[in-house]
């Protein structure tokens, strides 16, 4: 009988790796097509991968909790009524996939990286992704030469790129010294990109270890790399929402009655980000090496906490071609499907800049870290009652406001602070002269 290669699929833009979260299969079941064959974890997405064919499970080649480069395979299925000759390799879940590894990656599986790491004395100390290890296996370099090598990645990590550089550089000849892993060689890398040192920490008897689930290490992750790429600074501007607050305690029954979704604060938060996006184009971009990207399209990413308490960023495609009503519905379906875990991935992926409203926790002020690879989030703070100065034909007076603060943080590479304090400035004007 033939066998089918099931494969980590590639679930969204940047993405090199999944964490396996569950089994829904185990070896000798019988699959049907679309059954679902196992649920993974990304950088971006959680997702239930469905099988592409029917017929009978041979072998699972990767562990509940293993995190496998994409392209590699996980599972075979043994086909039904097909001969060897026709077998083909396909990857779950997706098409036109294209791995991070060339063919001969395919035959190393999952299950003999893991073991050829585990069995190592260093194990607990360093974890090596499939990807690593097959580079190293295909340049000749043993396990105490690849535990040498300075990583870039987060505590230390040993990237692609840096594997790939070592190796450059050992082709050219290039000095590169076998430093212990305990001293803190030159990274192969510039030096704008240092490793994360790891603090030693010593857990009583009375501490409560809790290891972090799959996607709060993603998201551990994320925050350390964004703050390595982008040179942030955070800027604040404190606004009147005075009109708005009415003007939604005015609508907000029928709108609901209306659209269906409730009229919050985040649909005309949304609505002003958009319209300064469109004023302030320099803002909707990411940064490529010395190359500026302005983006075309306006994706809004809406930062939304989950019942676990981590943290997701589904994203609204062409926010700026919706109506309020739309983008209320937007933020409402999104919200929902995220706390739900039904995001797909082309929900999570294609963002050019991001809002997150820490002002729903009673929450003031924040400084948000950036949303990679954009260049630029911003921070909703509560909406409070505060006695403020307003100047009137008769003079100055006292009076009770409802006043919040924006917090944008900005990637000073490409964003200076005129061009930031302008931005967040514009926002803060539509929102005090709310008229819809």
């Amino acid at each position: 009988m033939a066998t089918f290669e099931i494969k980590m699929p590639k679930l969204g833009e940047s993405i090199t790796e999944g964490t396996i979260i569950s089994w829904s299969v185990k070896v000798g079941d019988k699959v049907n097509e679309d059954d679902v064959l196992f649920e993974v974890n990304t950088a971006k997405v959680s997702a239930e991968i469905p099988s592409p064919v029917a017929g009978k499970v041979l072998k699972i080649l990767a562990d509940e909790g293993d995190t496998v480069a994409v392209g590699v395979v996980v599972a075979l299925i043994e086909l039904e009524g097909e001969e060897d000759s026709e077998n083909e390799s396909e990857i779950a879940g997706t098409e036109n996939v294209e791995p991070e590894t060339d063919s001969s990656m395919e035959k190393t599986t999952t299950e003999q990286v893991t073991a050829s790491v585990k069995n190592d004395k260093n194990y607990d100390e360093r974890w090596y992704s499939p990807v690593v290890l097959n580079k190293a296996q295909e340049a000749g370099i043993n396990k105490e030469e690849l535990d040498s090598v300075q990583g870039t990645g987060y505590l230390g990590r040993l990237s692609k790129r840096d594997i790939e550089a070592y190796i450059e550089r050992k082709k050219k000849g290039s000095s590169v010294s076998a430093a212990s892993p305990k001293t803190a060689p030159t990274p192969l890398t510039p030096p704008s990109r240092p490793s994360t040192p790891s603090v030693p920490v010593v857990a009583e008897n009375e501490d409560e270890i809790i290891p972090m689930d799959p996607v709060r290490k993603i998201i551990a992750d994320r925050m350390i790399e964004s703050k390595r790429i982008s040179a942030h600074v955070t800027t604040v501007v404190e606004v009147d929402v005075t009109k708005l607050v009415q003007w939604r305690e005015k609508n907000k029954e029928s709108f609901k009655k209306r659209e269906g979704v409730n009229l919050t604060f985040m649909s005309p938060i949304a609505e002003a980000t958009v319209k300064a996006l469109k004023d302030f184009p320099r803002v909707n971009s990411s940064v490529d090496s010395y190359s500026i990207i302005q983006k075309k399209r306006i994706n809004l990413g809406i930062a939304v906490s989950l019942n676990n308490g981590n943290l997701i960023v589904p994203v609204i495609k062409d926010a700026d071609k919706l109506s309020l009503s739309g983008l209320a519905a937007s933020i409402s379906t999104l919200a929902d499907k995220a706390r739900k875990n039904k995001l797909m991935p082309d929900d999570i992926q294609g963002g050019t800049f991001t809002i997150t409203n820490f002002g729903s926790f009673k929450s003031i002020i924040s400084t948000p870290i950036i949303n990679q690879p954009e260049v630029a989030i911003l921070g909703v703070g509560s909406i409070e009652k505060k006695p403020a100065v307003l100047e009137t034909p008769e003079g100055d007076v006292i009076a009770i406001r409802h006043k919040m603060y924006l917090s944008l943080s900005f990637d000073h590479r490409i964003v200076d602070g005129s061009l930031g304090g302008e931005f967040v400035r514009r926002i803060g004007d539509y929102l005090e002269n709310w008229n819809e």
